[in-house]
């Protein structure tokens, strides 16, 4: 299902132009038009999904394969020396465009993309906290 007022919807669909990497039946990947580094993509499903949540269980298994594969064959293209998958669920974790996408960012030696946060420490008690909620 895809949603009329959504962008990357029109994205995914060809409404609105884009540069396209790769598409298949469920995937659109272009080009980012506002790149962290040279050769950012994005992984669109065609359907809309508003973030990880909502994400279909075959879709993300495959956005997940279809990521290795853009990575693997950008890298060859590019020749970056790493890359970054990110993917951001609701909007106090970035999200700005509400279906969800995968961001491949290309990594290279003094790029300055600005990925990353302050390293805390995992306590005892958070520790156990987590470990018994998670067994209810």
């Amino acid at each position: 299902m895809r949603e009329s007022d959504c962008i990357f919807c029109k994205l995914a669909s060809g409404e609105i132009p884009t540069t396209t990497l790769y598409e298949d039946e469920d995937f659109k990947v272009i080009l980012d038009l506002s790149p962290a580094s040279k050769g950012h993509a994005l992984i669109i499903p065609k359907e809309h999904y508003k973030n990880i949540y909502d994400l279909d269980e075959t879709i993300a298994a495959k956005a997940m394969v279809l990521a290795k594969r853009m990575v693997i064959r950008l890298t060859e293209v590019l020749h970056c020396e790493g890359y970054n998958i990110v993917q951001n669920n609701n909007e106090v974790a970035g999200q700005t465009v509400f279906h969800f996408h995968m961001h491949l960012i290309p990594r290279y030696e003094g790029d300055k993309v600005g990925l990353g946060w302050k390293m805390g420490e995992l306590t005892e008690q958070d520790k156990q906290e987590i470990l018994e909620k998670l067994k209810k």
